[in-house]
């Protein structure tokens, strides 16, 4: 299960995925849950289209108070049938989320090892996800996303992440030749055939362990409080897609 990858910057995504992204907001270069980061879905005469959403297809402040869940990733053997995803995938919502790289748990050496996975060539990628809109308050709209993964059992590459023991998973990099075809497909079933392990030789990955950075020190007498976090409601996803 992948919570945590590098994404592509504005210019990144302009001149390698022909996709411009019209928000101005700025978005961090290392994305968490609920961060929000750009995503390509399908825009209008066939062209890509490049908006911002938040990772996690319900972010944590569309949930009731008190409730936790995670909804970073979807298996692609259940998305057409599990509650949190079946909807959005129904209505073939479906995007493309560019990155540089991945990462994920090693646990070879007997501890945890945090490993970034990318292609072998250094060359950014995209892979399959499915989002949705949210009506705000105020009339707008918001967007959220998940990525599609998918058994990695017998994967040369990704069967040596995760526990020992725990089922292996991979997300889905999908092919450049098919992106727009990815995008456009209307059919849940046959956007299916879409989902394949990409080629272990065609990837790399190497050991990034995290380090914290360095706490700034404190003005002597300086007291510090933590803010109250406001008391979150649920918020309906809009029905459609903008490009149904």
């Amino acid at each position: 299960m992948c919570v945590n990858y590098i994404t592509v910057s504005r210019q990144l995504a302009f001149e390698w995925f022909k996709t411009a992204i019209e928000n101005n907001e700025e978005w961090r270069d290392e994305l968490y849950q609920d961060y929000r980061g750009p995503i390509i879905v399908p825009g209008a005469n066939g062209a890509r289209q490049g908006l911002l959403a938040s990772y996690g297809l319900i972010p944590q402040a569309k949930l009731r108070s008190g409730l936790k869940l995670t909804t970073m990733n979807a298996r692609s053997e259940t998305v057409g049938s599990a509650h949190n995803y079946k909807r959005p995938w129904a209505a073939s919502q479906l995007c493309l989320v560019p990155m540089l790289a991945f990462f994920e748990p090693n646990w070879e050496q007997g501890t945890h090892v945090r490993y970034r996975i990318g292609m072998a060539n250094d060359e950014p990628f995209a892979v399959a996800g499915v989002y949705q809109s949210y009506q705000e308050a105020d009339g707008t709209l918001t967007y959220a996303f998940t990525q599609l993964t998918m058994n990695a059992d017998e994967h040369p590459l990704m069967k040596r992440f995760h526990r020992p023991g725990d089922e292996k998973r991979s997300l889905i990099v999908v092919r450049p030749d098919d992106y727009d075809d990815w995008l456009a497909c209307s059919d849940p079933e046959r956007a299916r055939s879409f989902f394949q392990l990409y080629p272990a030789e065609r990837m790399r990955a190497e050991p990034a362990p995290k380090t914290p950075p360095p706490k700034a020190p404190k003005p002597p007498g300086d007291k510090v409080h933590a803010a109250a976090r406001p008391a979150a409601e649920v918020a309906e996803p809009a029905q459609a897609s903008l490009f149904d």
